[in-house]
């Protein structure tokens, strides 16, 4: 397709203003956390299976949607996944309890990965050849900017005003995202090669899967740290209420020099890469159990904590190396691995701080999941080497 760079431009911010808004609710709600357990009555162990059950949405729904929409019209797509998105997360917010929150958050999962996969897919067809990946960074830009302003800025509207209000407001970003496609994006026909079976294909092959495995395992470590952060600082008096808006904007600000540390590291190699990020993985959280209870010490390992989170790089640049022909479902499998580690990170610190082992043990959870995810990455490594295999 054939648009002015204006255009482009105005298409691929009402894409990511719908990252954006997915960013800062699944990220913020972890800072929420505290708040919505006391709300409902319910200790911060039991409030993280709402944590969990958007992250196994997620998990379910990426790959059931990209497939059922294989052969649909990207942009009508993409608005019914973020309108879906809004209406979710709206719901969630005039939940009466636990339960019916955490199925809520559980439907709100579902649309996430399909849309993060089909976005970029979309975004790269929106520009020239030589700038796809550009396009695709923009659209990630919006999760970027989300953990960085969104994140903190929901979790100070949720301490101050109702944990309720971060998911209203999120379903009226996700609104006007998905009415600004609508006006925005240009029709696009589907491919006309594409099909469920195609994109099934991905499946089959071994190589696929170790790869989701390094990230869905391995990332856990993060999230089983950043989702009791909050709680952790306001039970140990870490330090006054408006410290916790500075920690989880920390992260975001690690998160981004992350990234652009990622991309450079997979260029030399995505075993590299995906090898340190790993070994920062384990050691942060381990350094993390030092500065609980001191908000500024806390803080600072949520930037190197952040830093860490560019592993999503070397896993999608494996994936569109094995994937083959089914790309939109590869993209959207490595969302639903993260969004895995997602729900696998606070389960198992949960079930460590409801066993009594106290908040450092999350740190401990997470490095212990890190090592799991290393031990994958060399199964997945020596997986590459067998003959007629791309290289990691």
């Amino acid at each position: 397709m054939t648009l002015s760079p204006r255009d482009a431009r105005a298409a691929i911010f009402s894409l990511a203003l719908g990252t954006f808004g997915i960013g800062v609710i699944e990220f913020a709600s972890m800072g929420l956390l505290p708040f919505y357990a006391s709300d409902f009555g319910i200790t911060e162990a039991r409030a993280g299976h709402a944590i969990s059950a958007y992250a196994l949405g997620v998990v379910i729904g990426a790959p059931l949607l990209a497939v059922a929409g294989a052969r649909l019209p990207r942009k009508g797509f993409l608005i019914g996944l973020m309108t879906f998105y809004a209406l979710a997360n709206l719901i969630a917010g005039a939940a009466p309890n636990m339960t019916s929150f955490t199925i809520a958050r559980f439907f709100s999962g579902l649309p996430h990965g399909a849309y993060f996969g089909m976005a970029m897919l979309f975004a790269a067809d929106l520009m020239p050849k030589g700038k796809r990946a550009q396009a695709i960074a923009w659209v990630i830009t919006g999760l970027t900017i989300a953990n960085i302003i969104g994140v903190p800025l929901a979790g100070a509207i949720g301490q101050y005003f109702g944990w309720r209000w971060g998911f209203v407001i999120v379903a009226l970003i996700c609104a006007a995202s998905s009415a600004m496609i609508a006006r925005t994006a240009p029709a696009v026909p589907p491919d006309p090669n594409a099909s469920p079976l195609r994109e099934l294909g991905a499946l089959t092959n071994p190589a696929v899967w170790l790869t989701l495995s390094v990230g869905a395992i391995g990332f856990g470590g993060v999230f089983a740290v950043y989702s009791y952060l909050s709680a952790a600082m306001i039970a140990t008096h870490a330090g006054p209420e408006w410290t916790i808006p500075i920690a989880l904007s920390a992260f975001g600000i690690g998160g981004t020099f992350g990234n652009m540390i990622a991309g450079k590291l997979s260029n030399w190699s995505h075993f590299g890469a995906a090898l340190i990020l790993l070994c920062g993985m384990i050691v942060v959280p381990l350094l993390y159990t030092l500065t609980i209870g001191h908000w500024q010490a806390m803080a600072l390992a949520m930037v190197a904590l952040g830093l860490t989170a560019g592993m999503v790089i070397p896993m999608q640049m494996r994936l569109m190396e094995v994937a083959g022909d089914a790309q939109t479902l590869a993209a959207a499998l490595n969302h639903a691995a993260f969004n895995f580690a997602n729900a696998l990170g606070p389960f198992f610190a949960g079930l460590a701080l409801s066993a009594g082992y106290g908040w450092q043990a999350t740190g401990y959870v997470g490095a212990a999941l890190a090592v799991a995810g290393m031990a994958c990455l060399g199964l997945a490594f020596l997986q590459s080497r067998r003959p007629k295999r791309l290289a990691f």
